[in-house]
């Protein structure tokens, strides 16, 4: 519906861009969802996501606007609500992340965008304490599973070079 007010050119102050319908779900995880395919509709879409609350959850699972996104595999959508400022580390209400939504439906270019986020933890856990490197090797994902590992690696390397300055330093 906001995508359509918004197509058509009137103003976003007339309406709650952060209204939830009955299922629990804003216009911008709606319009999260949608398949754009022209510039002018990204246009629209990208100053809906700059009116709401990308960081909103859904009534019913907790998920946010990001986590819509990944789990269909709209890498546009994930990009400009990433740009709007989503966060990458919300859980929703059984504690998965969007990384692990990625890693579950099998979109390895979603993963690597949000492991290039800077504050992107691929450690975290859900409630059955699975994380998303478990999520993608149960679902058989395994060339997902490999960036990932190869991210914890390397981000663990990183962290013991940088205590090593740390302690030449003193």
């Amino acid at each position: 519906m906001a995508f359509f007010i918004l197509n058509c050119g009137m103003p976003l102050k007339v309406c709650n861009v952060n209204q939830q319908n009955a299922a629990g779900y804003t216009p911008v995880m709606l319009a999260a969802l949608a398949a754009v395919d022209r510039p002018d509709d990204m246009r629209v879409v990208e100053q809906l996501f700059s009116k709401g609350d990308v960081n909103a959850k859904a009534i019913q699972a907790g998920q946010t606007a990001l986590m819509l996104a990944v789990s269909h595999g709209r890498l546009d959508m994930v990009r400009a609500l990433l740009a709007q400022g989503a966060e990458v580390n919300i859980q929703d209400d059984e504690g998965s992340t969007a990384l692990m939504c990625a890693s579950e439906h099998g979109h390895a270019d979603i993963v690597k965008l949000l492991l290039a986020q800077p504050d992107c933890d691929a450690t975290l856990t859900d409630s059955d304490d699975s994380s998303a490197l478990s999520v993608a090797l149960e679902a058989g994902h395994n060339d997902i599973a490999v960036l990932l590992y190869a991210h914890a690696n390397f981000s663990r390397c990183t962290a013991v070079r940088r205590d090593a300055n740390k302690c030449t330093q003193n």
